[in-house]
Order: structure tokens, then sequence, then C-alpha cells
């Protein structure tokens, strides 16, 4: 993975695939205000521009293949971007001195990649620690946790909504709390939380809460915790039945999928859509259809 073009607010990323090919790319690096953040490619590309930088900062990038239902990788690579072009004209950059030239002026980007940092002892493995809710209203609850030993690349909050539908909702590694909107009143959530360590989802540590009665307001809605449920004999590993198409219209498809054995937390059905982008539809663990539209 090489940087081969850079400005102020954007890089090109390109790569090589030595053998084989893949369905999809993923390139996920961490925006000017630390959020991680996630950019799809196609699996016949070859390079990408990551747009919506900051200039003069200096970013890390990291490329996964995916190959049916694995994610292999990653490589990396880091990268500088240019300062802004005003700056340029005035004859002074971040980069290299051959760079500012009149040429700057015109288009002020160069290829240019941060020297890799030099190798460190591999930190050790994070620790995940107590969630609890901390605050809450009729329609949202505030979780809080703990990290009582190294770091998190980020977070993932699990919970099913008042549909019964599973929602993920993604925290950057340095927070500690996150508050979980669009909630019904008086009604009760498990949350489930994992830590994102590299490759490894650590957890999940998880707890009960009951959002408020509709009418009362942060200051007034107790905190309602409730045990969690036993911990039970772990349940057989599920299996994947067989997957049909029960019901085509010209732009959707409805799908249907058996479970012989056990059951699934949730499904994800993926597809290409018509410009060749890869697309993913989470599905509910209960459902054993879906309709793609």
């Amino acid at each position: 993975l090489t940087v081969s073009h850079v400005t102020p607010g954007s890089v090109q990323l390109e790569w090589s695939v030595l053998e084989g090919t893949f369905d999809s790319f993923t390139v996920q690096y961490r925006d000017v205000h630390g959020q991680p953040q996630a950019l799809a490619v196609d699996g016949g590309s070859r390079t990408v521009t990551v747009p919506g930088l900051a200039p003069s900062r200096r970013y890390k990038f990291n490329l996964y293949g995916v190959w049916g239902r694995k994610r292999i990788g990653l490589i990396s690579t880091d990268a500088v971007t240019d300062r802004r072009m005003d700056a340029c004209m005035d004859g002074w950059m971040d980069v290299p001195s051959a760079s500012c030239s009149p040429q700057c002026i015109l288009h002020c980007a160069v290829p240019f990649a941060a020297p890799a940092p030099p190798k460190e002892e591999p930190p050790s493995q994070p620790v995940l620690g107590e969630l609890t809710a901390s605050q809450v209203t009729p329609n949202s609850i505030q979780l809080e946790w703990s990290v009582p030993e190294g770091t998190f690349d980020s977070f993932t909050v699990q919970y099913k909504d008042a549909q019964g539908q599973l929602q993920v909702l993604p925290v950057d590694g340095g927070s500690r709390t996150v508050t979980v909107p669009g909630l019904s009143p008086s009604r009760r959530y498990k949350f489930n939380l994992y830590g994102v360590w590299g490759r490894k989802r650590m957890g999940p540590v998880s707890t009960d809460a009951i959002t408020g009665e509709a009418g009362c307001g942060p200051a007034l809605c107790p905190v309602v915790t409730v045990a969690a449920e036993p911990d039970e004999k772990p349940p057989s590993k599920p299996v994947l039945g067989e997957l049909t198409a029960s019901q085509v219209t010209p732009n959707s498809v409805q799908l249907e999928w058996s479970v012989p054995e056990g059951t699934f937390d949730s499904f994800t059905v993926q597809y290409k859509d018509a410009q060749g982008q890869p697309q993913v539809l989470p599905v509910d663990g209960g459902s054993r259809t879906v309709t793609v539209p």
C-alpha cells in the first residue's frame, strides 16, 4: 500500500494484489477529530482517493481485503497532507523544498509519505471494565465504562430497538461514555459493549437499564438498572441453511433462508449494486426473510 498523490484535503492510495481477487476492500483511518472512518472500495479497484482530510496532518491508513466472509490484511501506510493552497503560494510547505516550485501554485500536491515510525514493542492486550447506565431520559440512556488496562482502537455498543431490530453504535477508542438516543419510554434495554483492538473484538460487557417514564427530564428520571440475566451454558453453534429468492420485482428481490440448528444474533446480506459498489444490509437474528430494495 503506497501514497501516490496528496493535496491539503485528500490522499490518493494505491495497492497491488499479488494473487487472486478480492470481493471488496476497506480503507480505515481516523479523521481530524480522532473518529474512526471506513471507506468501502470495489474489489476491482487498485486506487482510491480519501477526501475530507485536514491540511498539514499525519494520517495512518489501513487497508483490508474482503474475500467471502473473511477479512484479510491489514497493510498500512502513513502520509502527511500538504499545507493550504495559499501557504503554497507563499513558498512554504511541510514537504521537501523541491516541491515549492511554481507548479505548486497550480497543483499543490506531491507524492510524499511520512517515514514509518520505529518499531516498538507490541502493546499489551487491553481489558474492558464494568459497563453502567449513568443517566436516563424517556428516550435515551447514557452509558459509562472503564478500561482498567491498555487502550482500545474503538468500541461498539449493540442493543435491540423497540421493534426488536439490532442496532450498532460505534464509539471512538478514547471515549468512556456514550448516549444512546431514539429509545422508547418505560422500556427495558440490554446493552452489550465490545472493545476493538487491532483485528480483535473483545467482550462483551453488558448492562440492563430501563428508560424513564414519559415527561421526566434528565434530573428527574431515576437510573433503574436491573440484574443481568444469569449466565447459561453456551448454546450450540448455529447452522445456516439454504438461501433462496422467493419474490422479485424490477427493483427488489426478497430473500428467504433457514436455520436448521441454533440461533444467530444477527445476519448480514452483502451484494453489489448497479454501479458495482459493495452494499451491506443488516438483518435481525429472528428474521428469516428480507427484501433488498
